[in-house]
């Protein structure tokens, strides 16, 4: 997916995260810490099932890139770890609060690194819905939490 600036508004309350080299993030990409470094959320490790990814995401979620990294970049970027966000999701209806975790791709091997659905518990969760959406729609507004520096949802 391209760069893609989800911001929409709110204090966004930045860090400066280290990048691995080898690590490409794009604008708008959620991120985890791993160990040191943001990672998108793409590349952290199937766990076996979209609960298990989801829930250890969740567990060490950093935020929203605001900058992009290219392979071979190893200077940090800005992450967001507040503010209301735009992503894309399978199309659906959302409530105000309703929690917000990130999407399994169609194998069902991986989370996308920019794009949500509606999850059952905070464990799984990465923010709530912070427009209602009452007609199916594929965007929803979400008011993202930084596990790392906020404690989550």
């Amino acid at each position: 997916m391209s760069d893609k600036m989800r911001w929409r508004y709110g204090d966004t309350n930045p860090v400066v995260a280290a990048v691995d080299g080898a690590t490409e993030i794009e604008i708008g990409d959620l991120v985890y810490l791993d160990t040191d470094d943001a990672k998108p959320a793409s590349a952290q490790a199937d766990q076996g099932s979209e609960t298990a990814n989801q829930e250890a995401f969740a567990a060490k979620y950093l935020g929203v890139a605001m900058q992009r990294s290219r392979a071979g970049d190893t200077a940090p970027i800005r992450v967001a770890t507040t503010g209301v966000f735009e992503f894309e999701c399978p199309a659906g209806t959302f409530e105000l609060g309703d929690l917000i975790g990130p999407d399994e791709n169609a194998a069902g091997n991986a989370l996308l690194a920019q794009q949500v659905d509606g999850v059952a518990t905070g464990a799984r969760a990465i923010g709530r819905v912070a427009r209602r959406v009452e007609s199916a729609a594929t965007t929803v507004l979400v008011n993202i939490r930084s596990t790392v520096m906020t404690g989550g949802v």
